[in-house]
């Protein structure tokens, strides 16, 4: 009962179970058929599937719940046509009813309408002709209307093909400006207009390019015709400075007088100018006689034209630019000298025109347009010809051997740096640099007068200047600043001391002075600083020239000793004529030379070395002449006995210097300075004779090739200084205070006397003694005589053996020889020890 019971309970478990299952089935199965007939067909899907996602069997049942929801839409759908019916069936009777009045109707309005078209056919022809005339107004109305706007553009495009044609380019610009933003853009739509505004920039380039081949045709011609445009500019800045010096004269006389013309221009020495136009060429002589503006010269329209048009195109920097470039390319074209420019003034004038011309040329464009060049540019451009102009001109002057040349390059300088200066350019290093010229000039006129100094000398006698007559005197006098009482009381004919070369050195002196005063006109300096640089250059004249061309001439082979004794006298002349020569340049100068910074001139040095120089030569002269006779000289060392004469050499010697110093004392002394200068010169020149003569017999004597002299060689070489002595003592030359002349052969004639007497005891006995006899005999000297008389001695011994009676004094005179050697040995030995 129970276990039945519980089987019950699980039966009606499951039951209710299965209900509640069936009955959620149900609810889902409904809600998905709402959403089916409520949904749109493209969603039905997810709905569709969810129905397979469920239950086993769910299926099936939805299928027959979906049979179940159709059949019951067919149930309603079958109650609505059955309620419907009878209302459909009574409209279609009424329509049948209206069908007859409907075809009648048609047919009235059928008529009608053919009526009508009928009617309106002319209405619509004529309808159709009104609105084509009213197009046809219309359009015209709108062509005249474009065609205003269009002729504007055709006008301005006109004209500027005008322009064209006609050149005038910076009017063509404003013309295309005006086209491209006030006419094109207003009938920018037609095509015509659209092929002018492409245009425009092809016909700006060609603009651009035309002007620029101007300009490079301007700037071609400005290179070529530089040197005309500086000739010019330095032409007429000569004949500015020429008249303001003329002014300044006639101010300075008080005859002032109001210029004839004027300069125009920024300065008052500032004149522009440029290239010559060929009016311009063909009135050359009437543009000397007046002052020409840049405008008058030169046509810089070419580089106003391109300027403005670059300046319109927006590219004025470009143009700036080219510009610039070439005119550098061209300044240094300009500033390259040619290879033989130094041969001929007219090739320094040409690279002076160049220059002069390239900058008053820059100098114009400088002030007559904004910006195409600027100051600092011309600066920079003026600098760098300036360093190339001063290194070319040092170098080819250095080349200059003509002084007259040199002194036109230095007058180009000066015209240059004048003219340039007139323009605002710094032109100090050019005149720095004339003193550079200067030197130049000076070595240049030093090498001229050089030549005309060996001219002089070459063409001179050496011998005092006759003078005939009055008029004589006063000519050489006039020429030479001479005065000689003594000489001027003397009646004529009468002699000058000085040869003929004296007053032409003066002379040419004097235009030496002259010629360097040229080199310093014009060069703005004060009086002091010209009256320096001439005594300067005049200094570098005596104490170079003067003095090497003397020292030369003393020394030539053919110059004699009565040359030399006139040039010792011509330079005591020049010498004394130094102050003259100082007053010459203070009366050009005007400067004082008390003045603390003038310089001396060193004229009196100068002279007085040559005079020394002289002195010398004739001094060097005389010896040589006393050498050759020594050589003449040819003893027979061994013979027995002396000639009883002196050696004829010696005698032809003596006479020599006789003859030669009557030279000394025929010399003119009349004046005191000429008697003392020529015995002071005589008297050293006869010491300086006697002394060379008295060693050169000496050395002969000592002569180490000489191995034996015989006592017979001794007595024949006392007999030759006994003459030379005699010479002495014969005052060949005044002014010798008693017997100062003879003790030229002292040594001699102590050391003969020695062997003449054979006086060695007292020789020996006296030596170191201050009174001694043979006081001036040296041990070493006696020595070496004694030892060569000892040979001979022994020579002659053997050969004279055959006389037995000789032998035993031979034999005495041997032994005491060799006692007295051993003694002067022993002297000798003292000595050096």
């Amino acid at each position: 009962m129970g276990w039945r019971c519980s089987q019950n309970c699980n039966t009606l478990y499951i039951t209710i179970m299965a209900d509640n299952e069936t009955l959620e089935f149900v609810t889902e199965h409904e809600r998905i058929l709402q959403e089916i007939e409520s949904t749109d067909t493209a969603c039905v899907g997810p709905t569709l599937r969810s129905i397979y996602d469920d239950q086993p069997n769910a299926h099936k049942r939805f299928m027959e719940k979906l049979d179940a929801r159709i059949r019951n839409h067919d149930r309603e759908i079958e109650k609505m046509c059955n309620f419907h019916h009878q209302g459909f069936v009574d409209a279609i009777t009424e329509l049948l009813k209206v069908r007859a009045d409907s075809e009648k109707l048609m047919g009235q309005v059928t008529d009608t309408n053919r009526r009508l078209q009928d009617a309106g056919r002319d209405v619509t022809a004529q309808t159709e002709e009104v609105i084509c005339c009213r197009i046809q107004q219309r359009n015209m109305a709108t062509t005249v209307e474009k065609l205003q706007l269009c002729i504007p553009v055709l006008e301005m495009y006109s004209k500027l093909k005008e322009q064209l044609d006609s050149k005038r380019y910076y009017a063509a610009l404003k013309t295309m400006e005006q086209l491209e933003k006030v006419y094109i853009p207003r009938v920018s739509q037609y095509r015509f207009c659209q092929i002018m505004a492409e245009n425009l920039p092809r016909l700006r380039e060609e603009i651009k390019e035309i002007s620029m081949s101007d300009l490079k045709d301007f700037l071609e011609s400005i290179r070529k015709h530089s040197d005309k445009v500086g000739e010019t500019a330095m032409r007429q800045a000569q004949q500015h400075r020429t008249f303001n010096s003329a002014v300044a004269k006639q101010v300075h006389t008080g005859h002032y007088s109001k210029p004839v013309y004027s300069l125009s221009g920024r300065t008052h020495t500032h004149i522009s100018n440029g290239l010559l136009t060929d009016d311009d060429a063909g009135d050359e002589e009437e543009a000397d006689e007046e002052v020409l503006t840049a405008q008058d010269l030169v046509d810089f329209s070419p580089v106003y034209r391109c300027l403005h048009i670059y300046t319109v195109l927006g590219d004025r920097e470009t143009f700036e630019n080219y510009y610039r470039k070439q005119r550098k390319k061209q300044a240094r074209l300009v500033l390259q000298p040619q290879a033989n420019m130094h041969e001929t003034v007219e090739g320094y004038r040409r690279y002076f025109n160049q220059i002069v011309g390239f900058f008053v040329v820059e100098d114009h464009i400088l002030h007559a347009t904004r910006g195409l060049v600027t100051r600092v540019f011309t600066d920079e451009l003026w600098n760098m010809a300036l360093s190339k102009i001063i290194a070319v001109l040092r170098t080819h002057s250095s080349y200059c051997d003509d002084p007259d040349l040199v002194l036109e390059l230095k007058n180009l300088i000066v015209i240059c740096a004048d003219t340039l200066q007139g323009y605002g350019f710094p032109v100090n290093r050019l005149f720095d640099l004339l003193f550079e010229v200067r030197d130049q000039y000076n070595e240049t006129l030093l090498k001229k007068w050089a030549v005309v100094f060996r001219e002089i000398f070459e063409s001179d006698n050496y011998s005092p200047i006759p003078v005939e007559t009055e008029e004589e005197y006063k000519l050489v006098t006039s020429r030479f600043p001479f005065h000689d009482p003594e000489i001027e009381k003397q009646d004529f004919p009468k002699k000058l001391p000085m040869s003929q070369s004296v007053p032409q050195i003066y002379t040419q002196v004097k235009e030496f002075i002259y010629a360097s005063l040229k080199f310093s006109e014009s060069l703005h300096r004060s009086s002091t600083e010209i009256d320096d640089m001439l005594r300067k250059s005049t200094n570098l004249l005596l104490t170079r020239t003067l003095s090497s061309c003397l020292q030369n001439l003393i020394k030539k082979p053919h110059i004699g000793l009565t040359e030399l004794v006139q040039i010792i006298i011509n330079t005591t002349h020049l010498e004394q004529a130094c102050k003259y020569l100082e007053e010459f340049i203070t009366n050009i100068t005007n400067v004082s030379p008390e003045t603390v910074h003038t310089t001396r001139l060193y004229g009196l040095s100068t002279f007085k070395d040559a005079r020394h120089a002289a002195e010398g030569e004739i001094y060097t002269k005389l010896n040589q002449k006393i050498d050759e006779f020594i050589q003449l000289a040819d003893y027979e060392w061994s013979m027995a006995e002396s000639d009883g004469r002196a050696s004829g050499y010696l005698m032809d010697l003596i006479n020599f210097l006789r003859s030669t110093f009557q030279v000394f004392t025929h010399l003119p002394n009349n004046n005191n300075d000429h008697a003392s200068m020529s015995g002071k010169v005589a008297q050293t020149a006869c010491m300086s004779a006697c002394k060379h003569l008295s060693t050169s017999l000496m050395q002969m004597l000592l002569d180490t090739e000489l191995k034996q002299i015989s006592m017979g060689a001794i007595q024949q070489f006392n007999l030759d200084v006994m003459q030379c002595e005699l010479f002495a003592s014969s005052e060949p030359v005044p002014g010798f205070q008693g017997d100062t002349l003879q003790l030229a052969f002292i040594d001699l004639r102590q050391l003969l006397d020695l062997f003449m007497v054979w006086d060695w005891s007292t020789y020996l006995a006296d030596y170191g003694q201050p009174n001694s006899k043979y006081l001036r005999v040296n041990p070493a000297t006696a020595l070496a005589l004694l030892e060569k008389v000892y040979r001979g001695m022994k020579d002659t011994n053997k050969k004279n053996n055959i006389f037995s009676q000789f032998r035993k004094n031979d034999r005495d005179k041997q032994k005491l020889i060799e006692t007295v050697v051993k003694q002067l040995r022993s002297l000798v030995n003292g000595m050096s020890s």
